[in-house]
């Protein structure tokens, strides 16, 4: 496990156990569990193209969905290939400093998807509570400012996680009850004071996830309260242009939230259940978001369908 130095040992490898109580299941679950990754990387690769190729959808609304889109590509890639590894090869150690890698990632990649999902729901604000000024509001330059500021954020408030991860002694264990690295689960395994880790996760949760949620609920009440001054036919417009993203909100905040709640609440560590709402938190969403933006977005499901047809019409030739 590592090498002791008196009553403590510092840990050089973790062993991620996969699914407790369905080991021998896992090589199986792991067949829907790639396909599903598939799905979502090809999804999201098509929503970044469609986007990309097509010059009329160069607009700040679906500039932040190839955001989104990619960063769910990040978000899935960070976790599934070492899940495959564990469930189908029994590849169920991970080194420390590479535990803490994923683990950054996953947290910070996190961070800057609710800071998308902020600045699309101000996007919406801007276009149908003052659609005059959208224009000069959300210009490329400062869309591309605001990416970048959701990159600088997500980092910034993961930075301090390694450092407070590696001044923990490990005495107990080296085995994790998930299928990849979290912080909440790492910091079980300490056999010291974790005060400082869960007030560090506490203030991450409030300043990001709860910030964002707050002001994502605030611009939605605003517009809500525009939207039912309207026609009903403008507010039928302004409501569809609003499904996808309240939807993708949903997606990605629901699994999040029911997942830190079941970690604070939950006092097995070999629990079930949370390891499934983990998968669920980083699967779901990045599978979800561009099947939901594909369905209900006019203009990407047009292109999709053009595309569909030029590949049947191409392979048919």
């Amino acid at each position: 496990m590592g090498s002791p130095s008196g009553n403590e040992s510092s840990v050089t490898y973790f062993i991620l156990i996969g699914l407790p109580g369905l080991e021998e299941f896992q090589f199986w679950l792991a067949f829907p569990l790639c396909s599903l990754y598939l799905i979502a990387v090809l999804g999201n690769l098509t929503i970044i193209y469609i986007v990309r190729t097509e010059h009329r959808l160069h607009e700040p609304m679906y500039i932040f969905l190839c955001m989104l889109s990619g960063l769910d590509i990040l978000i899935s890639t960070s976790s599934m290939p070492k899940m495959m590894a564990i469930f189908w090869f029994n590849s169920t150690t991970i080194q420390f400093d590479a535990c803490l890698i994923q683990m950054f990632a996953i947290h910070s990649l996190s961070g800057m998807e609710s800071t998308v999902l902020l600045a699309m729901a101000f996007d919406r604000y801007v276009a149908i509570c003052h659609p005059l000024r959208h224009a000069t509001v959300l210009t490329l330059p400062r869309v591309a400012k605001i990416g970048m500021a959701a990159v600088v954020r997500g980092a910034a408030l993961m930075a301090p996680l390694p450092v407070f991860i590696k001044r923990l002694p490990f005495c107990r264990s080296n085995i994790l009850s998930h299928s990849y690295c979290l912080h909440q689960d790492v910091m079980k395994l300490a056999c010291a004071d974790i005060r400082v880790n869960i007030i560090y996760g506490l203030i991450v949760i409030i300043s990001a996830i709860g910030l964002d949620s707050l002001f994502i609920s605030f611009s939605y009440l605003l517009i809500l309260k525009t939207v039912l001054g309207l026609t009903r036919e403008a507010q039928a417009k302004a409501f569809g242009t609003c499904v996808s993203h309240v939807c993708a909100v949903f997606i990605f905040y629901v699994p999040f939230i029911g997942l830190s709640m079941v970690h604070r609440f939950s006092k097995r560590h070999d629990s079930l259940l949370p390891v499934i709402m983990a998968n669920i938190y980083l699967l779901v969403p990045p599978v979800l978001n561009p099947i939901v933006y594909g369905v209900k977005t006019k203009e990407i499901r047009q292109r999709i369908l053009r595309l569909f047809l030029m590949t049947t019409h191409t392979s048919a030739h």
